[in-house]
């Protein structure tokens, strides 16, 4: 039989990227972590864990046994709340880039808040790097982050994927310009550095015209007819239209959205938050852009 705590703290390890911060998160010392996991290996009966510098990463079989620790260790969590009578009440802090407060946080927030009028929620709008470093740092218990899909990046939950896509004014035809003008994130946006590996791979010369971290921002930029962008499918607007490979464009990466969350608040209220979170999600309508 599997200890729920060693999976726990094995989950922790994965989404924290070391012993020293897992043990942290999880509220034990670094050497009762590294007996943990020696004890979990000798019970799996294959390494998980292969040292990368100061960092520890998953080995193949410490791949696969995460996506099964990760759902023992909510059904335990959920089982016990099934049980439990008292009420969902208390504070969850929440962060989330600005882009996900402006599109579907605010009825996701709405509905949670009917169904359990006693528990409250503080929203932080931040950059997804940001949003990392603040449930490191156990200023936040849960996080929606998002970033471009890579092979191996374990550090969030992942709860949805869907396509980065290319993007213009279905009025202008800013796209034809010789010196393709781009609306991106700042320096360290995931988003920014997939559109111009991308550009760069195909040859395609550009110039950055506008960049934030306000999405809206971006988004009227491209609505104006002044900038290409990238969105994932879900962020598109009535008025923009999908540019594709036939006219230049090459394909991107798969975005990721995914939830992040401090192991050392594992609470009632938190996982409530968590469930809502995840089966809104699961429903999320893709809108139309234009043809």
């Amino acid at each position: 039989m599997l200890d729920l705590d060693q999976l726990r703290t094995f989950v922790a390890i994965a989404e924290c990227g070391s012993f020293t911060r897992a043990a942290q998160t999880v509220n034990k010392t670094q050497s009762a972590v590294s007996m943990q996991m020696r004890r979990l290996e000798e019970r799996i009966g294959r390494p998980i864990f292969a040292r990368d510098g100061r960092m520890s990463r998953l080995t193949e079989n410490g791949e696969r046994l995460l996506h099964y620790a990760r759902r023992l260790v909510q059904l335990n969590d959920e089982t016990i709340a099934a049980f439990d009578e008292t009420e969902v009440a208390g504070l969850v802090r929440l962060g989330t880039p600005d882009d996900y407060a402006d599109r579907f946080l605010p009825e996701i927030l709405a509905r949670f808040s009917r169904s359990n009028p006693k528990a409250e929620v503080s929203v932080v709008c931040a950059p997804t790097p940001n949003l990392f470093e603040l449930v490191a740092n156990d200023e936040l218990d849960v996080a929606i982050v998002t970033h471009v899909w890579k092979k191996g990046r374990k550090e969030a939950q992942v709860i949805r994927r869907e396509p980065l896509l290319w993007v213009a004014s279905a009025r202008h035809a800013v796209e034809n310009e010789e010196v393709l003008p781009l609306a991106l994130g700042r320096a360290n946006c995931d988003w920014r550095k997939a559109a111009l590996a991308a550009l760069d791979d195909v040859g395609r010369e550009n110039r950055l015209l506008y960049s934030s971290w306000n999405s809206t921002a971006v988004g009227a930029a491209v609505l104006a007819g002044l900038a290409v962008s990238v969105l994932p499918e879900s962020a598109l607007r009535p008025g923009m239209r999908v540019l594709c490979e036939a006219e230049g464009f090459p394909k991107l990466p798969d975005c990721d959205i995914g939830i992040l969350r401090s192991w050392r608040q594992n609470t009632r209220v938190t996982e409530a938050l968590v469930e809502h979170i995840l089966s809104s999600l699961d429903n999320l309508s893709v809108p139309l852009a234009a043809e």
